[in-house]
């Protein structure tokens, strides 16, 4: 048996674990969202934006020779008018800044990959270290990830946060929450540190943790990890039973909703929202309320994905990318049975890390529009999504690689730069410049 062949009957055996015909494929969180097809009838138009030009924001050769099942599934086209924006430096001298978060009073909380969290003041005074962060392993691209405040953080100053924890034979992404008591000089201090959640199993490398962190507008948690890169782990990512390349959902305590797609079988991680992940470093909530992603792929085929319950997104049996080396992964497919197409796909990759939605004021053009941010294009990539589908995408040179993005109080964007002297730069409007 082929190993593309096992992958595809590790996947069928998965789906079989739980009736098609049951709750849990017949509706989604909340009841309200029926079991779709892969692809059927108005899959294949694609609204027209208005205001979209008529060429691509990819302008660079494929590494592929695949093409696109779906209209506008990728190079669709940029604006006919490109956003017009000013940049300037909020914070620097984060070290390896790796996602930020906006505290009530328009403060912002920052991790740092190597295991350290601060909190920047408005004026961009970086604080001194939080106590009380766990120990991590910063090797590759491990360390601390995201970070999240709980929905009712006002009220109990609670945080979630992701990291890659070192572990007996090896590390694992997990996810912890605490109590974060100020001390009134900037700094202070993490208390009551429980985990919440280990991604297992546990695996000796320094690759793909993922990982975000997105409370719903239920109060459950999303997270979002990897599948460890390597071959002999990749292929878990199609095993229900492995923890790896996944999107989890749980409540605040780290216990399965019952109405999780695998709630209830004994063959499936009940925390399991949906599976065929390489490595998600994306997501964010739309308009709706509904969880949306972007996960890395290989050499092309990054991919947005609208995760839905109990389905399959396909890695490693399809994929739009290849390996890095330039050999076909596994069959050379990009499409599999059983599994979904990508809402989108990058080829070549943007890199994406960090993604919000744009919910403010300064740039109208943008409003309701997701930002992602681009670790290989350098930027930011603004995607306008209608029908479920992308009708333009934008790119917004930064000459930086961007670890994450957010949209402040004030309407204005903020994205987190990559690196040793890590940034967090602040666009507005031209119109909206200061003084």
């Amino acid at each position: 048996m082929s190993q593309v062949t096992r992958i595809r009957s590790i996947a069928l055996a998965g789906l079989a674990t739980v009736a098609l015909g049951s709750p849990a494929f017949a509706q989604g969180a909340g009841g309200s969202e029926a079991r779709p097809s892969r692809v059927e009838g108005e899959a294949f138009s694609a609204p027209a934006a208005k205001g979209a030009g008529d060429s691509p924001a990819e302008t660079e050769a494929p590494n592929t020779r695949y093409k696109p099942l779906l209209p506008n599934q990728t190079r669709a086209p940029k604006p006919a008018e490109a956003t017009k924006i000013e940049v300037a430096t909020v914070a620097k001298g984060l070290a390896s800044p790796w996602a930020m978060e906006f505290l009530p009073d328009g403060r912002m909380i920052v991790t740092e990959k190597a295991g350290k969290i601060r909190i920047v003041a408005k004026d961009g005074t970086v604080g001194p270290a939080i106590a009380g962060v766990p120990k991590v392993d910063p090797r590759g691209q491990g360390g601390l990830l995201d970070i999240a405040l709980s929905p009712g953080f006002s009220a109990d100053r609670m945080v979630y946060f992701s990291y890659a924890e070192p572990r007996d034979k090896g590390n694992g992404t997990t996810v912890a929450k605490a109590k974060l008591t100020e001390d009134g000089k900037g700094g202070g201090k993490l208390e009551e540190v429980k985990v919440v959640f280990r991604q297992m199993p546990t695996y000796d490398g320094d690759k793909h943790f993922g990982s975000r962190l997105v409370f719903s507008g239920d109060g459950k948690l999303f997270v979002t990890v990897g599948e460890r890169s390597d071959k002999v782990t990749r292929v878990q990512a199609q095993d229900l039973a492995s923890g790896l390349g996944k999107v989890f959902r749980i409540d605040t305590d780290g216990n399965a909703p019952k109405d999780n797609p695998f709630a209830g079988s004994d063959k499936a991680k009940a925390e399991i929202w949906s599976y065929g992940h390489r490595n998600v470093q994306s997501a964010a909530l739309d308009a709706q309320g509904r969880l949306w992603t972007v996960e890395h792929g290989p050499r092309g085929g990054d991919e947005l994905n609208r995760p839905r319950p109990g389905l399959n997104y396909g890695w490693p049996v399809a994929t739009y990318g290849i390996e890095y080396s330039g050999e076909t992964l596994g069959d050379g497919v990009t499409q599999a049975a059983g599994t979904v197409q990508p809402v989108y796909y990058w080829d070549p990759v943007i890199g994406p890390s960090g993604m919000a939605l744009y919910t403010g004021d300064l740039f109208p053009a943008w409003k309701n529009d997701f930002l992602v941010g681009g670790l290989v294009s350098g930027g930011l990539v603004v995607l306008k999504v209608d029908g479920d589908k992308v009708v333009t995408e934008e790119r917004v040179p930064l000459d930086a690689r961007i670890r994450d993005v957010r949209v402040g109080p004030d309407g204005a964007v903020y994205a987190v730069t990559d690196g040793a002297d890590g940034k967090i730069l602040k666009l507005t409007p031209p119109k909206a410049k200061e003084g």
